[in-house]
């Protein structure tokens, strides 16, 4: 098989990969380092198992000492399970769970138990909390006082609230610590039993590095130990609907994250592809801050051919040309130069009248194999200007821009 100009060697593909191999392999290894560095107790915010300052393990140590134990669950087939009426269900990210697992959770809610929710957005709240509706443009979280009859706001007094603001339309609510004339706290009471739903606008009271602070542990007590137990749910990517609910579409099944990131993604091949467009419209022709002489360009592509061995690439150009030249020496139009049968026909028509006994040879010249060695294209190149030149001297009409030249620098 013949190489081409076009065709790569294992060494060329492999100069030209190493560098995205090698970016690869230092990506993975890094990914793969701070994999085995994270790989100890990580815990998420709001995880009772947690000391860290957005957890609440002082919390839950808190509660233990006045008798309510607690538990991790981390799917919603969990929390439906252990929602009863001696239990406080807290949900620490109520906007990340989909449809049906908020319908499941409503359902459970009705069992006489206390749904707490942390920080919940409009899709929890429509779902979780009739007759409440958030409002857009959290506050700053800073100490509040009570400012409502709810027993257990009046008892804990000034807290750390903000966060989101509710308005609450549902004249059996409570709503306390009003940030901007809009309450942070609200208690729904269920529409039977015992049962109540409370919002809470920050988990900020919550947290290791604010519970000992104003009436925050207070405040968490109240919230938390109403009932004997007390479960945790803290939603998690392998977190599935409960059977029998319905099953969840495809875009339900996928993380919020990945469809911000998504749509970044997309942002970034637009541009991507804005930037590489940049030339609009036509081409226009430049004048060149150099002049190049003809026969340097000639030079400077034979080398190329040289280089990758494109003898087939540089016998084709030169036969072509060949036949282009020769198809005006026997006034044979130019759309049938390159056709074996016409050009072949005109050339033997002429070789007989002119008395050249060579000319059957013209079809293997001009349209046969490529050759194998340097030697042979040589010997191509002789031949062809040899051929020229006989039907040049038998007194064919000639163009001046098509005479053959005899320099051999355009075969090297």
């Amino acid at each position: 098989m013949s190489t081409t100009a076009t065709s790569l060697t294992g060494r060329q593909v492999w100069a030209r990969a190493r560098g995205l191999l090698t970016a690869a392999t230092v990506l993975v290894l890094a990914a793969l380092f701070m994999a085995a560095v994270r790989s100890g107790d990580q815990y998420a915010a709001l995880d009772p198992r947690s000391p860290d300052d957005d957890g609440t393990r002082a919390a839950a140590r808190v509660l233990a000492d006045h008798g309510v134990d607690s538990r991790v669950v981390t799917t919603v087939d969990e929390a439906v399970a252990a929602a009863g009426p001696d239990t406080t269900l807290l949900v620490a990210r109520p906007d990340d769970l989909d449809r049906t697992a908020r319908a499941a959770l409503a359902d459970a809610a009705e069992d006489g138990g206390r749904t707490v929710l942390v920080a919940p957005g409009a899709r929890a709240v429509h779902t979780l909390a009739k007759g409440v509706r958030p409002v857009d443009g959290p506050t700053a979280v800073e100490p509040a006082t009570p400012d409502c009859a709810m027993p257990a706001a009046k008892r804990a007094g000034d807290a750390h609230m903000g966060g989101r603001r509710y308005d609450v339309q549902d004249e059996r609510a409570e709503a306390c610590y009003l940030r901007q004339e809009l309450p942070s706290l609200v208690r729904v009471p269920a529409s039977e039993g015992t049962g109540d739903t409370v919002l809470l606008g920050t988990s900020e009271p919550l947290r290791n590095d604010r519970l000992d602070q104003l009436g925050n542990a207070s405040l968490t007590l109240q919230l938390l130990g109403s009932r004997p137990h007390l479960v945790w749910y803290l939603p998690s990517l392998s977190d599935s609907a409960p059977t029998g609910n319905g099953e969840r579409g495809f875009f339900e099944l996928i993380p919020n994250g990945w469809s911000w990131g998504a749509l970044q993604l997309g942002v970034a091949a637009l541009l991507t592809a804005v930037w590489r467009a940049r030339r609009l419209g036509p081409l226009v022709p430049e004048r060149l801050p150099v002049e190049v002489r003809a026969s340097e360009t000639t030079d400077g592509r034979a080398r190329l051919y040289r280089q990758a061995d494109a003898r087939d690439r540089a016998a084709d150009n030169l036969r072509a040309a060949a036949r282009t030249r020769l198809a005006s020496l026997v006034g044979l139009p130019t759309a049938q130069a390159h056709s074996p049968e016409a050009l072949t026909s005109a050339l033997a028509e002429r070789a007989e009248s002119d008395g050249m006994p060579d000319a059957t040879r013209t079809h293997d010249l001009l349209f046969g194999p490529a050759p194998t060695d340097d030697a042979s294209l040589v010997r191509l190149v002789d031949e062809l200007d040899l051929i020229e030149a006989r039907f040049t001297r038998a007194g064919a009409p000639t163009d001046p821009t098509t005479t053959p030249t005899k320099d051999k620098d355009r075969t090297t």
